[in-house]
């Protein structure tokens, strides 16, 4: 039968067994909704009927409807995972060709307006220690939400990452006094990054602050956190030239991954090639 029963196995799946977090697990459910809204169109009544062609056919769909192929090859990632879960072989997706367009770099002169500060309130010191530990870490906004009290070191931060997978990183002087001194106005928390209630913010509300502080400081383009976390990790990378360090600072299983998000082309990643590797040609 084909409805929404294997889809929500699956998504319990990611949930128990990947340990997926819930980010994800709602992306998955809203892509896959989408191709069981097409293949109830196309009058297909169980997942097992369901071919290469078909899922073709979807595709092209999309296309026609000038979705981004990075959208589209993330849906099509999400349908071969969905499908081998199900156990069926027979399905063969083949990635679309997608040009890499490079995300806006905020330099460190912008990020230094948007810290600064305006009053001594606790909210503009929360704000503020914020932006600071997303730029010093490296941190993904998920992860920022989620730290403790007992996660703050002078030195280290305990980061709780994809897959709850745990991480130390370094933390700034700057980072880690401005979280001292907020921290020092609000009441006692388990979490660090609170509303007005003493609760834990949300992902939106720190997309919100950033956003905000980023308007206020005569930025005139949409800077949002992960942006913040490109910037370390580009800083990083061309401060430190190496790839394996940024890529361990990043929390990247894959160093591939970290090539992508910072940026680096060919001539860039060949030089630390031919640096490093001891099998690359070097000159006497």
């Amino acid at each position: 039968m084909l409805n929404d029963l294997k889809i929500n196995e699956f998504i319990l799946f990611l949930k128990d067994q990947k340990k997926y977090s819930f980010n994800t697990q709602k992306a998955y459910m809203f892509d896959l909704n989408k191709l069981l809204i097409f293949l109830q169109k196309q009058k297909i009544n169980n997942w097992n009927k369901v071919q290469t062609d078909t899922l073709n056919l979807f595709v092209m769909n999309m296309r026609s409807k000038n979705i981004s192929p990075n959208s589209i090859n993330r849906i099509i990632s999400v349908a071969r995972q969905f499908f081998k879960f199900l156990a069926q072989d027979k399905i063969h997706l083949k990635n679309l060709k997608t040009v890499k367009s490079l995300p806006k770099i905020l330099s460190y002169q912008q990020f230094e307006l948007i810290v600064k500060p305006n009053s001594n309130h606790w909210r503009e010191l929360r704000d503020i220690a914020i932006i600071e530990v997303l730029y010093s870490c490296a941190l993904r906004v998920s992860e920022l939400i989620r730290l403790n009290v007992t996660d703050v070191s002078e030195k280290f931060l305990t980061v709780s990452g994809k897959g709850n997978k745990t991480r130390y990183t370094p933390i700034g002087l700057r980072a880690y006094q401005a979280i001292k001194k907020y921290l020092s106005k609000v009441a006692n928390n388990d979490a660090v990054f609170v509303n007005s209630n003493n609760n834990r913010l949300s992902e939106r509300s720190v997309q919100n602050i950033v956003k905000q502080r980023s308007i206020n400081a005569g930025i005139k383009f949409n800077v949002y956190p992960h942006m913040l976390r490109h910037a370390a990790a580009t800083h990083f990378l061309q401060s430190s030239c190496d790839l394996r360090s940024t890529q361990e600072f990043l929390g990247h299983k894959s160093i591939k991954s970290t090539q992508v998000y910072t940026h680096l082309d060919f001539l860039q990643l060949s030089k630390i090639y031919d640096k490093c590797h001891p099998r690359a040609k070097k000159n006497k």
